[in-house]
């Protein structure tokens, strides 16, 4: 078990579930040996401000709770910092978390920081930009990018689906160009998963990522039409075998990846940067809480 001396919490507490979640969190932390800095953050762009005035206090952990999304985006804060990360996973998808084979509920999560030991794992980049999980290329960053803002706020869950679903009409294959120093291999495919774990939006897809391995892994769904995509979604879903039969996979230190069209890409739910992109790993370059099994 490791022994720390002092903590930081900070949650991402936009919603009425985030606030019970913070409550939860703490009545769980109440019982560990050493003080904690809690915080929940109801305005997310306070996240980062907040992140960094509680590392001021020099804390030996940090918990991060939040989504995929939330963790991503502060983690470039603790790079450098002699600092444990901790996760409480509070998204929707949470894939980080069970890359790092963690419980989904808040007092599993927790239990691992009181009872799991440290382990040092990579991060992925893209350009300058670190990342937790994974990256992706295709219709998922095409809705984030193009969906009209308050749209689901105004119409609920059912005009997002409309908006997806009208993006889907709208969106075609596109070709990519991945260059690993020696090679540069085109092909037409339908989405580009850049990994550092194995999971996307909850599933397990991409199986050659690991956060330990010291690369970092693209993976294509090649095809000439979309219906090949669906295809791949149910089948990766399902846990079939069939999901390998329309990918191919590149790994390396290093991955320059480009797209005809130039295309946004969404790090780990936000749409941060656009094509040409140099894909990366940073090995071993934060500890995290993991489970002692």
């Amino acid at each position: 078990m490791t022994q720390f001396t002092s903590a930081a919490l900070i949650v991402n507490a936009k919603s009425r579930r985030g606030q019970a979640l913070f409550e939860r969190a703490c009545k769980a932390l109440s019982g560990l040996p050493y003080p904690v800095d809690a915080h929940a953050v109801e305005n997310p762009d306070d996240l980062v401000e907040t992140v960094r005035n509680a590392l001021v206090k020099k804390p030996e952990l940090v918990i991060l709770g939040g989504g995929d999304g939330t963790i991503s985006g502060l983690v470039d804060l603790l790079v450098g910092h002699d600092v444990v990360l901790g996760v409480l996973p509070l998204g929707t998808a949470n894939s980080f978390a069970r890359t790092l084979g963690l419980p989904m509920d808040v007092e599993g999560a927790i239990d691992v920081i009181r009872t799991g030991k440290r382990a040092r794992i990579d991060l992925g980049r893209i350009d300058g930009d670190y990342f937790a999980n994974c990256a992706a290329m295709g219709i998922s960053p095409q809705i984030a990018e193009t969906v009209p803002h308050g749209l689901k706020k105004v119409l609920g869950r059912v005009g997002y689906l409309g908006w997806a679903s009208w993006q889907f009409l709208r969106f075609k294959p596109f070709i990519l160009t991945v260059d690993d120093g020696v090679e540069a291999k085109t092909m037409r495919v339908v989405e580009v998963r850049i990994s550092n774990g194995p999971y996307h939006g909850g599933t397990w897809l991409v199986d050659e990522a690991s956060v330990q391995s010291g690369e970092i892994v693209v993976q294509a769904v090649r095809a000439r039409y979309k219906r090949t995509l669906v295809k791949n979604w149910a089948a990766s879903f399902f846990k079939l075998d069939a999901r390998h039969q329309d990918t191919v996979s590149f790994s390396g230190k290093s991955l320059r990846i480009d797209t005809k069209p130039s295309l946004p890409i969404s790090i780990d739910g936000e749409v941060l940067a656009h094509t040409p992109v140099t894909a990366a790993v940073a090995p071993g370059i934060i500890e995290v809480m993991v489970p002692a099994d």
